[in-house]
């Protein structure tokens, strides 16, 4: 009967891990610009791509690799356009400051 008791209780755990992986996941896909679609997040999009860039921030938080490590990863792969909200320097300026 323990052993059930501790079973269903690790079960419950690792339920809330990945449910807690999940939102991690989600929440960084909805940051992160599709590249190959009009204007869809990673979260949004179907295409194979994102999937894949899913999956790719997927495993390295379950590595126990940072957010921040993962976004950086994928500007120097696909550029600062990956991003939603790109850093502020020269040539990002008119982003943030261009008609208003």
């Amino acid at each position: 009967m323990r052993s059930l008791g501790a079973a269903l209780l690790l079960s419950a755990s690792l339920a809330v891990q990945a449910s807690d992986l999940d939102q991690r996941v989600e929440r960084l896909a909805r940051e992160l610009r599709c590249v190959v679609c009009n204007g869809q997040s990673v979260a949004e999009s179907n295409a194979q791509l994102a999937l894949d860039m899913k999956a790719l921030l997927r495993e390295g938080l379950a590595a126990g690799r940072s957010e921040d490590e993962l976004r950086a990863e994928l500007v120097q792969r696909y550029g600062e356009q990956v991003l939603f909200r790109p850093g502020l320097h020269a040539g990002t300026a008119p982003l943030w400051f261009g008609p208003l």
